[in-house]
């Protein structure tokens, strides 16, 4: 399964990233994850939505291309980034790359909660009418305190995060699979 990993941290040493990346090596029998660059995406602008700037065609081609979309956000003031929200109005408008693509969330912050009220957020965003991005209920990832449950090198050391990811990705893979043998019937 090919993902495409939207991480909503641009920061250098973004725990969030650290997170994705964990996820791509840990779990790289299970899937293919390739995290985008998100820095060089302008801001959406709709005069040139139907002709926009080569980061975004280059986006809006991988997520096409991908089978899924893994999303890592930290949390903002209670909320989701704009480098995401800017990113998901990109691939949610003209040809709608993101439009019934599955995903699934995750995110890490150095509060007790981790995300969980960006992850409401980008929940509600993403059951949108121009999104239509389906989600596995309850498979979300919030890991809280993650300075205390991460390596310096971005290796996740606590036992029970690590056991709840497996169960994530697991779940995730499986219900994958399910919709696509689905899909393959119809």
């Amino acid at each position: 399964m090919k993902v495409v990993a939207l991480v909503g941290s641009i920061r250098k040493d973004s725990y969030n990233r650290k997170l994705a990346e964990y996820v791509k090596n840990k779990y790289k029998e299970q899937m293919d994850v390739e995290i985008l660059n998100l820095r060089d995406i302008p801001f959406y602008d709709q005069d040139i939505e139907n002709d926009p700037p080569a980061p975004v065609k280059e986006l809006r081609q991988k997520v096409a291309a991908a089978d899924a979309v893994l999303w890592v956000t930290p949390e903002y003031n209670y909320s989701i980034p704009g480098v995401l929200k800017n990113v998901i109005d990109w691939l949610s408008r003209g040809d709608r790359v993101i439009n019934g693509k599955p995903s699934f969330i995750m995110g890490a912050s150095m509060g007790l909660l981790g995300t969980v009220r960006a992850q409401q957020h980008l929940r509600d965003i993403l059951f949108s009418p121009g999104v239509n991005s389906p989600l596995l209920p309850g498979n979300e990832v919030y890991v809280g305190v993650v300075h205390e449950k991460m390596d310096e090198n971005g290796n996740i050391k606590d036992e029970s995060t690590v056991i709840f990811l497996e169960s994530v990705i697991a779940n995730f893979v499986k219900w994958f699979n399910q919709q696509a043998a689905a899909m393959a019937v119809k």
